[in-house]
């Protein structure tokens, strides 16, 4: 292994201390000036723990017990605090997952970019709003100025990490390190996140260690590949060589459970009953201040939808399209404005608070993250016999059909006293689907449900899906960005754009054959879209049907 600008040699992370608690178990990797190192493997693997011990920011619980990390030749591990935060001014700097929990949200997102100048410049206070703007500029911001007085909740989700890289590219570091910058981001926003990055490796000769469990991504954006599991490196080899190549059967399976771009074969249609109906709902946001104009939003515009019994429908479209708001409004989270709501053949659009109970039986959600949907303060059980409980089910009952739905979704029944965080986040999720179940709904809305999960998790939790409602013939309302996922699981699509329906129809026709341009352009941008993964080749190399 050559000598890099980042060189970590035999790094272990120990729980403690305790050398029988190893998490990080001998990571070995080098990344020169120019280069994208892609570190990739499910939860708990070490990724993200490996990027805090170089950047000194590990919790004190864990602590590296052996090994060693040089940037430019300088040891970091045992460097003083101060000179990490030097270090992580000038020389390195990181982007996290979530940049709504990394900004202040009480402070203006230009402030924060510039609070990293004050600390560590001499710049006057005019120099350092120029060097803002321009780093604004530089990552693409629209409207600079509006953006540099913005607070972080003002912004979109792709807006808040390109302040994010202006925040950690501002000092000119030579080392950035990306933790899952582009998980929760729609096709669209990831793709123009990750032409930044490449863009500024090019620009700059940034060396990147990009941490990603999307390998979509990966063959996006790396040179070299480390794949981790359970701390320990499986194999590091060239983006190419590993995607045609792999060299470990835990790789393969990585690759293999990637969900393809190429639309499922159309299943029959089966049942003509309809689960599920919406017609011409409209969910329209306005109001002002007293010193402000009333300002509409037409969050959704004459969305007409229809759900069939054993059939799942998939909304598809960025982020603000509109589809997590028709996703509310048919479960009367939140209330539409015009437009029918069809349950079990009751329009449930009108009806009052007390009204909707009954129909809240035949309806149910899966939300995306499960940790802020469980309470985390009692048991699953607890969780899941809420809702019969509501309803009048004997206690005894509810906790035995708690159970049975525990093993339903794979998990074993004396898990039922346990708390959400002694469970992985894959587990939580079937918890979730669990808790919704327990109602015997005609209808699953799954808004986002797989979107933050590793790709070998997602596989899993979708072939339940699938089981599931091969088994009870639920109809399954699917809310995604992921075209992969769209494409794998649902028998119609819908594209929202702005509010609107622009493309509706079989997914085969939607995502194999578009109509629409702002179809065409999601397809495009999705990472990955060339690429074979289970085959471990790209589509172009494909053998020609005979």
């Amino acid at each position: 292994m050559s000598n890099g600008l980042l060189d970590i040699r035999n790094l272990r992370i120990a729980l403690n201390g305790n050398k029988d608690q190893q998490v990080v178990k001998g990571l070995n990797l080098s990344i020169e000036p120019g280069q994208t190192m892609c570190l990739v493997g499910e939860s708990g693997s070490g990724k993200s723990l490996s990027a805090l011990a170089t950047m000194g920011l590990l919790p004190p619980v864990l602590s590296p017990i052996a090994g060693s990390i040089k940037l430019k030749g300088e040891e970091l591990l045992g460097a003083s605090p101060a000179r990490m935060r030097e270090l992580r001014a000038t020389s390195m700097s990181m982007i996290f997952q979530e940049p709504m929990t990394a900004l202040n949200p009480v402070a203006r997102v230009g402030q924060q970019i510039e609070e990293v100048l004050e600390f560590h410049t001499n710049l006057s206070q005019s120099a350092r709003r120029k060097r803002v703007m321009e780093m604004m500029e530089g990552v693409h911001l629209p409207d600079v100025e509006k953006m540099y007085r913005s607070f972080p909740h003002q912004l979109s989700g792709g807006q808040r990490q390109r302040i994010m890289i202006a925040m950690a590219l501002v000092m000119g570091p030579q080392l950035l390190i990306a933790d899952e910058p582009t998980t929760a981001l729609d096709v669209t926003t990831q793709a123009q996140i990750l032409s930044l990055i490449r863009e500024l490796r090019e620009q700059q000769g940034t060396a990147v260690l990009f941490i990603t469990h999307d390998m979509g991504v990966v063959s996006e954006i790396a040179d070299d590949v480390t794949v981790l599991k359970l701390g320990e490196v499986m194999e590091t080899q060239n983006v190419e060589n590993l995607l045609r190549h792999p060299q470990t059967d835990y790789t393969r399976q990585l690759l293999q459970a990637v969900p393809s771009h190429v639309p499922r074969m159309a299943r029959a249609e089966g049942s003509k009953e309809i689960v599920l109906s919406t017609d011409k709902l409209c969910k329209t946001y306005g109001g002002g201040g007293i010193f402000t104009r009333a300002r509409e939003v037409k969050a959704a515009q004459d969305v007409s939808i229809k759900l069939m019994k054993g059939r799942t429908l998939g909304i598809v479209g960025e982020s603000g399209s509109g589809k997590s708001t028709v996703a509310r409004c048919i479960m009367r989270l939140i209330d539409p404005t015009s437009g029918s709501i069809m349950v079990g053949g009751s329009d449930i659009a009108t009806l009052k608070q007390r009204e909707l109970k009954p129909q809240r039986k035949k309806i149910q959600i899966v939300f995306q993250d499960p940790m802020r949907s469980l309470n985390p303060r009692i048991e699953v059980g607890q969780s899941i016999i809420e809702g019969p409980l509501n309803f009048g089910v004997p206690r005894a009952k509810a906790m035995a059909r708690a159970r049975e739905l525990l093993e339903l979704v794979g998990l074993p029944a004396s898990a039922i006293d346990r708390f959400p965080h002694q469970f992985s986040g894959g587990q939580r999720q079937r918890i979730a689907i669990a808790r919704a179940l327990a109602m015997e709904p005609d209808v699953l809305v799954a808004d986002e449900a797989v979107s933050a999960l590793d790709v070998s998790v997602q596989a899993q939790v979708l072939e339940l899906l699938a089981e599931l409602q091969q088994r009870l013939g639920l109809g399954i309302l699917f809310i995604t960005h992921d075209l992969g996922v769209a494409a794998q699981i649902c028998d119609e699509v819908i594209v929202m754009q702005y509010g609107r329906v622009v493309e509706y129809g079989p997914a085969a026709q939607v995502l194999g054959a578009p109509q629409e341009d702002y179809t065409k352009a999601l397809i495009s941008a999705a990472p990955g879209r060339d690429w074979d993964f289970a085959n471990f080749r790209p589509f172009s190399e494909a053998p020609l049907a005979p």
